[in-house]
C-alpha cells in the first residue's frame, strides 16, 4: 500500500504497537513510507500524534498539513540509509554558526547580540565542551578543530528520528548551537527562533515589516516548532 494515497479510504488510523517499536494502522493496513519501508516509530506518543495526522484528513490526503508523518518518512527513508552524511551535513553548521558573526555596527545591535548570543557561546564551551570564535563581519573565521569534533560527537549522538529534527532546528536557525540547546532543552523552540531572528527584528524595528516577508517567517517559525515538537516525541 503506498501511504500517499489520493483519497482517504480508511474509516479510523490507530497507533500501535508493533515489530521494534511502533506503527500506524489505517483499518487494517499499516502505513508505509513513500520509500514503501514500514512505518515504524520509536515511541507510542509518536505515532499517536502521526495517526492524527491521518485521521484529519478528509477526501484528498494532503502531505503539507502532515508535517509529523513527512518528518518520520524522511527519517526513515533518507536519514537512516546515509545517517553519516546527515551527521556531517548538521554538524557542519559549527564552522559558520551564526552565533559567531557579529555585526560591525550600530551599537545598540552589537549590544544585543552579545548580550543573547554570548551566553549560549559561554554554555557551548561549558556544556558542551566546544569553545568557539567569534568575529565583526561576514569573513569566515577558523573554529578550532577539537570544537568542531566535539560538535560532531555530540550530533551523532542521535537517532536517526532526532536528527531528522535536529537538522531542520539547525538548517532553519543556521546555528548548531541553538539547534543543541533546544535539543537539550536549554531554550524552548519560540526562545531560540527567537535568537536566530536578531538582525531580522532589528531591520523590522527600524523600517517596518515587509507583508511578505512576515509570511515567510511565519512559515519558518511554524516549520521551527514543528521540528521541536517532533524531537521531543522521539522519547
Amino acid at each position: 500500500m503506498s501511504a500517499w494515497a489520493a483519497k482517504r479510504f480508511w474509516q479510523a488510523a490507530q497507533a500501535e504497537s508493533c515489530e521494534g517499536g511502533f506503527t500506524v494502522r489505517l483499518d487494517a493496513r499499516a502505513v508505509k513510507t513513500p520509500a514503501k519501508q514500514p512505518l515504524v516509530l520509536p515511541t507510542l506518543a509518536m505515532a499517536q500524534e502521526i495517526a492524527a495526522e491521518w485521521d484529519q484528513q478528509q477526501g484528498l490526503i494532503k502531505p503539507d498539513t502532515m508535517p509529523l508523518t513527512r518528518a518520520a518518512n524522511s527519517a526513515i527513508d533518507k536519514v537512516a540509509p546515509q545517517l553519516d552524511a546527515v551527521v556531517a551535513e548538521i554538524a557542519n553548521y559549527g564552522t559558520t554558526d551564526l552565533l559567531c558573526y557579529r555585526a560591525t555596527d550600530p551599537q545598540p545591535l552589537i549590544d544585543r547580540q552579545e548580550a543573547h548570543w554570548t551566553p549560549l557561546l559561554d554554555w557551548a564551551r561549558d556544556d558542551l565542551r566546544a569553545p568557539l570564535v567569534v568575529t565583526q563581519g561576514v569573513m569566515p573565521v577558523s573554529q578550532p578543530a577539537e570544537s568542531l569534533m566535539g560538535l560532531r560527537a555530540h550530533v551523532g549522538a542521535h537517532s536517526p528520528f532526532q536528527l531528522a529534527a535536529l537538522h531542520d532546528l539547525v538548517a532553519i536557525s543556521g546555528s548548531l548551537i541553538l539547534g543543541l540547546a533546544v535539543a537539550r532543552r536549554r531554550l524552548s523552540g519560540d526562545q531560540a527562533f527567537g535568537l536566530s531572528r536578531i538582525d531580522e527584528a532589528w531591520q523590522n524595528e527600524l523600517w517596518g515589516e515587509d507583508e511578505d516577508a512576515a509570511r515567510l517567517e511565519a512559515l519558518r517559525r511554524d516549520a521551527f516548532l514543528t521540528a521541536e515538537r517532533f524531537f521531543a516525541l522521539c522519547g
